[in-house]
């Protein structure tokens, strides 16, 4: 027995040292960088720019990987499962990592466990906006027009699960409204529908609007920060249009399988935040409504478990569930 653990020991060392010097010479090939979600939406808009600029910081092209479904479950549990060499990236967020545990009951994976917290790159509040056709023009109207039409008001989101559907059902408790909730294959489709006047009103980050509201497709009505937006002053915060202390803020960041050598982490992180220093990516999303965020791996994790119990009690007082 003695001589079984003695061997045993011997190759564990002799594995940790391999996987430390294939660490030390990381990327030695291309990476891939799943988004759980269709392109177009807030998380693979954001995914495109790490990927360019991280690619090009470690010398490696970085290929963006759609896997969308289920409200970004399929694509997450794909990169919680692949070897953790530091090969497999996912742009994951607040919906993806701190909803998904309370909503779905029956996930494969735990992505608060299984997967490994890089950094984070970015965060935007949402707009709550509707279609040109309803005829309101404020959030104090639109909700007065939900409760003199019952049954005739929709939500939309990007799928069951998102951040586009937890805000939706804050929405609902907060305001005293009844609306129907339209879950849709992404962000992209989503926005349609919103401009077809399928559904009435849409909780989404600003990213994924902010197209449509340049085209003014759609009438955005409040943003969902405490405070009105310094890149978009010109919208008033849903706390003074009638809810006071309804808050949404979307984060957007880099993970790795649990288990990826810390070597490796903090050398993606150290890079992640080296770019969301340059001036040109603070830019670029400033002009998509968003503010670069700067933090350690421990600081983003602890971030994860805040937003966690947060939107833990929101999913248990509003009932909603996704399977």
């Amino acid at each position: 027995m003695k001589i079984r653990k003695i061997i045993g020991l011997m190759i564990y060392f002799v594995s940790l040292q391999i996987a430390l010097a294939q660490s030390s010479d990381y990327p030695v090939k291309p990476i891939t960088m799943i988004v759980p979600f269709t392109p177009g939406g807030g998380t693979d808009i954001m995914a495109r720019l790490v990927a360019d600029k991280l690619g090009r910081a470690l010398g490696q092209s970085i290929l963006v990987d759609n896997r969308a479904g289920a409200g970004g479950t399929i694509g997450t549990e794909i990169a919680a499962r692949a070897e953790p060499n530091g090969y497999t990236l996912m742009m994951g967020s607040v919906s993806t990592i701190s909803i998904n545990p309370s909503l779905y009951k029956k996930l494969n994976i735990n992505p608060i466990k299984d997967l490994a917290p890089v950094g984070l790159f970015a965060s935007t509040p949402s707009l709550i906006a509707v279609p040109n056709s309803l005829p309101v023009n404020t959030l104090e109207e639109l909700i007065a027009y939900a409760k003199a039409n019952p049954g005739k008001v929709n939500f939309g989101s990007a799928g069951s699960g998102t951040s586009h559907h937890l805000s939706g059902e804050l929405f609902k408790q907060q305001a005293g409204i009844d609306a129907q909730h339209i879950p849709y294959k992404g962000s992209a489709p989503a926005l349609m529908g919103l401009m077809r006047g399928d559904i009435q009103i849409l909780i989404a980050n600003i990213p994924s609007l902010k197209p449509a509201i340049d085209g003014k497709q759609i009438k955005p009505l409040a943003i969902t920060s405490l405070e009105r937006s310094s890149q978009l002053p010109e919208y008033k915060t849903a706390s003074e249009s009638g809810l006071p202390g309804f808050e949404v803020i979307v984060w957007y960041g880099l993970f790795a399988p649990s288990g990826t050598p810390e070597v490796i982490i903090n050398k993606l992180n150290t890079e992640l935040r080296k770019i969301t220093s340059m001036n040109d990516v603070r830019k670029k999303l400033n002009e998509e409504g968003a503010d670069a965020i700067n933090a350690t791996p421990k600081e983003f994790s602890q971030r994860i478990l805040r937003d966690f119990e947060t939107w833990k009690r929101v999913v248990e007082s509003s009932g909603a569930r996704a399977d």
